[in-house]
């Protein structure tokens, strides 16, 4: 099976998923991922990456489990230099899907609505791809921009100085560096 491609204008019809259709036990979908996803998505804070979705639906009495794998890298900016930078992502997540009267979501079940029938992942895949990049995102030692860390680092120090003029010693912690310095 090819996998779907956000071309161009990428109108998230392709994440759109019939669940009242699905007649297999198991149906395989693969997104390719790029920019034009990122942009599609109102309010994304991501702008640019490259990832490849492998998406499996298993169609069971009751309930739908969707288990996603996804692969790439996204485009974030370094916490140091602010440049962009290549993020590594690689993560693997379920979601069960049920028909019910009206659309809810808890925790990891998504209640569709049964006269619908109709499951959009567009969202759950973004959501998954932000969840799997880690908090801090900092280039490999000696890749960020020397300019800025250098800067950093000027106006650091500049700082550091300025707080140590501007505020007296507290009293009780004067007498015990002067401990430190007799000793």
């Amino acid at each position: 099976m090819q996998p779907d491609k956000c071309i161009t204008m990428c109108d998230l019809e392709s994440f759109k998923i019939d669940l009242k259709d699905l007649k297999e036990d198991v149906t395989i979908r693969e997104f390719d991922l790029d920019s034009h996803f990122f942009e599609a998505l109102s309010d994304s804070e991501l702008n640019a990456g490259n990832l490849h979705v492998s998406l499996s639906i298993r169609k069971a009495a009751g309930f739908y489990e969707l288990l996603f794998h996804t692969e790439g890298m996204v485009i974030v900016p370094c916490d140091l230099c602010l440049d962009d930078m290549e993020q590594a992502i690689h993560t693997d997540n379920r979601l069960v899907a049920k028909l019910g009267k009206e659309y809810s979501e808890e925790d990891d079940i998504v209640i569709v609505d049964e006269e619908e029938g109709i499951l959009d992942t567009s969202w759950f895949v973004y959501e998954f791809i932000v969840l799997a990049i880690p908090i801090k995102h900092v280039h490999a030692p000696g890749k960020c921009n020397h300019a800025m860390t250098e800067k950093l680092k000027e106006l650091s120090v500049a700082r550091s100085n300025d707080e140590e003029a501007e505020q007296p010693i507290d009293p009780r912690w004067a007498k015990l560096s002067n401990l430190k310095i007799n000793n």
